[in-house]
């Protein structure tokens, strides 16, 4: 298990506000700092790799839980 510094529910949202929510959350963290993402759309699978690919932050595992999807990115980049 990862630790933590925040955590966001986007749980019950689609494609694409949990990325635009969990971006904007990670925008105000300081570099470092992660974030614990809890999400339901299967896109989210495929989303959050690619927009930490695109922005530089860091995927630091990716797993599910009891039909939850669980990120946990850290803030490496300021995009």
């Amino acid at each position: 298990m990862h630790d933590f510094d925040h955590e966001i529910d986007v749980t019950g949202l689609q494609c694409p506000l949990p990325v635009l929510k969990a971006r904007k959350r990670l925008m105000s963290l300081n570099y470092g700092e992660s974030l614990r993402i809890l999400a339901t759309d299967p896109a989210a699978s495929i989303d959050f790799p690619h927009y930490c690919a695109e922005s530089g932050n860091e995927l630091v595992s990716q797993h599910e839980e009891a039909g939850v999807l669980i990120f946990i990115i850290r803030k490496t980049h300021a995009k």
